[in-house]
């Protein structure tokens, strides 16, 4: 079993900057992505980045690109997101994730789920 716990969400204006931090606990053997997700009230669960475990291979969503960067330490168990250049628009629930698949685009792909932390951005 995998825990994953989020936090560093919270309030910006737009423009600003956010990091959000997710410690990884448990029996990480085989799990090969980490990825970030958000939810909007009423909508799915959307992908917005993912890395993999092993190596350098990073992968954002088109909406993202260039203003999020998603990194990991392996020495610390956290995955991170950081966020520049908010918009109104990704106000969401953010999702830390992690998979034992290669394919990472998909909410159905990952196995584990942390409870989320909200991001709120003002316009």
């Amino acid at each position: 079993q995998v825990r994953l716990v989020e936090s560093g969400g919270g309030s910006v204006p737009a423009g600003g900057s956010l990091t959000l931090s997710c410690a990884v606990s448990g029996d990480t053997f085989g799990i090969y992505t980490m990825g970030w997700f958000r939810q909007a009230p009423g909508k799915e669960r959307e992908f917005r980045a993912a890395i993999r475990t092993i190596g350098l291979n990073t992968y954002y969503a088109d909406s993202v690109k260039g203003r999020f960067t998603i990194s990991r330490d392996n020495a610390k168990n956290t995955l991170y997101l950081q966020m520049n250049s908010l918009k109104p628009e990704d106000t969401a629930t953010y999702y830390c994730a992690a998979a034992r698949s290669s394919d990472y685009f998909y909410a159905s792909q990952y196995d584990y789920w942390g409870q989320g932390t909200q991001i709120t951005v003002s316009s």
